[in-house]
């Protein structure tokens, strides 16, 4: 296609779907987060969206803000469109009217259900039967702009975040490439959300990964499995973090919260409806192990005697 691109994104989801519209479309250039420290050697990191771009020889350029200069480096891109994938920051009005087709966001969810920083993690957390992708024409609001086009997927069971990801930045890749061309064409036109079914899924913090046990067991098993890797989840033992990364629940008979035991070798964890086997953990300073190993590893585990 003979439309000049800019992209706008930084993490794994983004790249996949940079990846297929750099096939496709001319990108003159991207736009990506700084590089963080990341792991526990705190090593500064490029974002996958950058990483993708040095291998592609896309100009790059990282901004905190996009403001003065980074805006002065969008001007002389003159882009045709830009195509906005987990970018992480609002787009002024004048970044908006820019491009000759506007701003279009790949939207990792069914809107208007879940707008906001965090729709995977939310999908699974609320137990959704079903959430999606929207391609929509962005405007000053926070994911509320028309869609050009939108496509259910339906959760399986055990649905991780990582899971999720995947299977949603293939669905957006694809998705994107239909709408940006019917649109561009003009065979596809926005259409407004509906005035009713909006929910928000705020930006994660640390503290949001704390297990506790007094929720039911099926909270507990979607919180592990939607916030996995970020923000993590994790619980208190003996006065220490004890990070989870995999459980298995077992619903019984209603007893205390909070009581610790043995179940087919695993630590398990008593909630108001049942029990949370902890099936892959990290004891401070460790790496991930079993739950069998970490019970070789402590002493008065279990409170259930």
């Amino acid at each position: 296609m003979s439309e000049k691109v800019v992209f706008m994104g930084s993490p794994e989801l983004a790249a996949k779907i940079l990846d297929s519209l750099a096939r496709k479309y001319t990108v003159i250039g991207v736009v990506t987060q700084p590089d963080r420290p990341a792991g526990r050697g705190k090593i500064l990191t490029s974002p996958p969206v950058k990483v993708l771009a040095d291998q592609l020889g896309i100009p790059t350029i990282q901004p905190e803000r996009l403001r003065d200069e980074a805006f002065d480096q969008l001007q002389a891109w003159n882009p045709d469109v830009m195509v906005v994938a987990a970018f992480g920051q609002i787009l002024k009005q004048r970044v908006l009217d820019l491009p000759k087709y506007g701003c279009i966001n790949v939207h990792a969810s069914y809107l208007p259900r879940w707008r906001g920083a965090a729709p995977i993690q939310a999908a699974i957390l609320h137990g959704d039967e079903f959430t999606g992708v929207s391609i929509m024409k962005m405007d000053a609001g926070i994911d509320t702009g028309p869609v050009l086009i939108q496509e259910k997927i339906f959760l399986a069971e055990d649905e991780t975040l990582s899971s999720l990801t995947d299977k949603l930045s293939t669905l957006g890749a694809s998705l994107l490439l239909e709408a940006l061309e019917g649109y561009i064409a003009g065979r596809i036109t926005a259409t407004p959300q509906p005035d009713t079914g909006e929910t928000y899924a705020g930006m994660l913090k640390k503290e949001d990964g704390l297990l506790e046990f007094n929720s039911s067991a099926v909270e507990i098993d979607r919180k592990v499995r939607a916030l996995n890797d970020w923000p993590g989840t994790f619980c208190e033992i003996n006065d220490q973090l004890l990070k989870v990364r995999k459980v298995k629940i077992q619903i019984s008979e209603s007893h205390p919260a909070g009581i610790r035991s043995v179940l087919d070798k695993a630590p398990a964890i008593s909630t108001p409806d049942g029990w949370v086997q902890l099936l892959e953990v990290q004891p401070p300073g460790k790496k991930w192990m079993p739950g069998a190993d970490y019970l070789r590893g402590i002493q008065n585990w279990n409170t259930n005697d």
